[in-house]
């Protein structure tokens, strides 16, 4: 494992202020992606203590409290681009993201790397974070896409089979370029930590199996739980449009 310093996370910074220098230019104004920055920067350092305590915890309650957050923080999330009331979805996302990843997180840690004790939390953690963040966005992605094919008058058949295509595509690409486009994170921290290509592998093909069916099945639900608020925007934008 390489010790990264503080001079060495600078040097990670030139191609940063390069880019915003771009953005200042092309985009009249660097505020946004400051902020970002400052906030990534932020975020990071605290979760780096957090989970340092987390790591160390040997009570089962923390980290299901934790789990718990993440899972209700990407479910809230997941809804920011949808042109509805957060409140009136939450509990469908919730339950969606829940049901596809609930289910990847209990096979993986169980079944596959046979977690011990089973709240191990240097398992746990990462992985649901993985999880849930991944149906986040298929949710995420599946809903922005619905709502706009109803407001463009396809009927709910339609807009939904079009929605579930849309949020898939991101996973369905990365699984056509991992190992010839990218490697991707896990497994290369896992070589640069210095275990063996062909152990990092496997490791890496249970990640992508993970990424493609929580996926695939928290959005499926989504879909399949918003029907009657989708069919009651639909309404109401047709009696609008009468009135």
């Amino acid at each position: 494992m390489y010790n990264i310093t503080l001079l060495d996370i600078s040097i990670a910074f030139i191609p940063v202020a390069i880019t915003l220098v771009i953005v200042f230019y092309w985009s009249n104004g660097t505020k946004n992606a400051i902020i970002a920055i400052l906030r990534m920067l932020i975020q990071l350092l605290l979760i780096g203590y957090a989970l340092d305590f987390i790591f160390n915890s040997s009570n089962h309650w923390v980290i299901l409290a934790v789990l718990s957050f993440m899972l209700t923080a990407a479910s809230w999330i997941a809804l920011v681009p949808l042109p509805v009331k957060k409140s009136e979805l939450l509990g469908f996302s919730l339950a969606a993201i829940a049901g596809g990843g609930i289910l990847n997180l209990v096979l993986i840690t169980q079944g596959v790397l046979h977690a011990d004790p089973w709240y191990q939390p240097a398992v746990l953690i990462p992985l649901g974070g993985m999880i849930f963040a991944n149906a986040m966005n298929s949710v995420s992605l599946a809903g922005e896409r619905l709502y706009s094919e109803l407001d463009n008058r396809s009927d709910y058949a339609r807009a939904r089979s079009l929605a579930f295509q849309a949020a898939m595509i991101p996973t369905i690409n990365s699984l056509l370029a991992v190992g010839l486009v990218s490697l991707p994170g896990m497994m290369t921290g896992q070589i640069l930590a210095g275990t063996s290509p062909l152990i990092a592998v496997r490791y890496q093909i249970v990640v992508m199996c993970m990424v493609f069916s929580s996926a695939g099945i928290s959005t499926a639900l989504f879909l399949w739980l918003i029907r009657g608020a989708c069919l009651r925007h639909m309404a109401r934008a047709e009696a609008g449009q009468c009135g």
